[in-house]
């Protein structure tokens, strides 16, 4: 089996990057922000809907895919400008090879502490059956590509136990916050894939989002369970080298970088597997030390437990009810 090079595009408008990418037939990625229309309100930017009719411009490509956009989403807006309705509407109104569905990321710039990853978790295993149960509205269910996500390798497991009604044989399942992740480690990108190999069901794919080309051979191993990793990477590059040219970035110039670094992904593919030994994760930590502690952490699991249930919503707001509801707790001894 060999994994797919999925090129990340800017936008959909015509011109030097789309005509490459359509020369190219490479399976292309757009994001659901780079097709967000934006206005100009009471002072402030706010999102204003979808750049639908930019989706004529894909015919050609050998395919395209849809990501949520959430590490943007995050980074730039402090969560989603649009809700999941929204988001699925997009997903329906183009045969996308497959979209992804909505998650929350946890890199460290996003999620600083453990608290903060497992809030995270919670709403995107939330966010994913939120997502499903449009979809099936939506009679898109087949494209939809569930999402899971995590700090540690046992995060990922959580979240996929979690999902295991859409996770069969035959599924493609993204695995989130790649991008800035280091390859070596137990914490590392070569641990999360050797883990989820190992307690995934057989015949489930991964697509793995923003992985850095220099990390390929060590994910060839993994042919077997990587299905493709998709990369904006050559962005960057683009961006860095008309800077030290002192040039414009101009699209025939960023398209000749990405024509560059597709020929230097599938350059890598051929290269040789290197095979990196696993570096598993230390033990888990101890649990609270005192009774206000433990009534803190039991009052967190209990709204992650109705967020993913669905009775609060995946993006409310929590952070304000934890004291509140960990006093419940204290005064009471204990919760049923």
């Amino acid at each position: 089996m060999s994994i797919d090079i999925i090129v990340g595009l800017p936008h959909l408008g015509e011109g030097p990057i789309l005509a490459r990418a359509r020369a190219l037939q490479q399976p292309a990625l757009i994001s659901a922000n780079g097709l967000s229309r934006w206005s100009i309100k009471r002072g402030r930017r706010e999102w204003a809907g979808w750049r639908t009719r930019q989706l004529q411009n894909a015919r050609g490509l050998s395919a395209l895919c849809l990501d949520s956009a959430g590490f943007v989403a995050a980074a730039r807006y402090g969560g989603f400008p649009w809700t999941i309705a929204d988001y699925v509407a997009l997903a329906s109104a183009y045969p996308f090879r497959w979209w992804a569905s909505a998650d929350y990321c946890v890199e460290q710039e996003i999620a600083r502490d453990r608290e903060e990853v497992d809030d995270r978790l919670s709403r995107t295993i939330r966010a994913n059956r939120d997502c499903r149960r449009l979809a099936d509205d939506f009679g898109i269910a087949s494209t939809m590509m569930p999402v899971i996500q995590g700090r540690t390798p046992s995060d990922y497991e959580r979240c996929a136990d979690a999902l295991s009604g859409m996770i069969r044989p035959g599924t493609l399942l993204g695995v989130g916050s790649m991008c800035r992740r280091d390859v070596h480690g137990p914490e590392g990108l070569v641990a999360v894939i050797d883990h989820l190999d190992r307690v995934l069901p057989a015949g489930v794919r991964l697509h793995a989002f923003g992985v850095k080309g220099s990390a390929l051979p060590f994910l060839r191993p993994f042919a077997h369970r990587v299905a493709s990793i998709d990369s904006q990477a050559y962005g960057v590059g683009a961006r860095r080298a008309a800077l030290r040219r002192g040039i414009s970035k101009t699209d025939a110039f960023v398209a000749d970088h990405m024509e560059r670094w597709v020929g230097a992904q599938r350059a890598r593919l051929s290269e040789r597997p290197v095979q990196l030994t696993v570096q598993r994760q230390p033990p888990p930590r101890d649990g609270p030390s005192d009774a206000w502690e433990t009534a803190i952490a039991q009052a967190r699991a209990e709204i992650r437990d109705l967020i993913e249930a669905g009775d609060l919503d995946h993006d409310e707001l929590t952070a304000p009810w934890i004291e509140q509801w960990a006093a419940d707790i204290y005064r009471d001894g204990s919760r049923p």
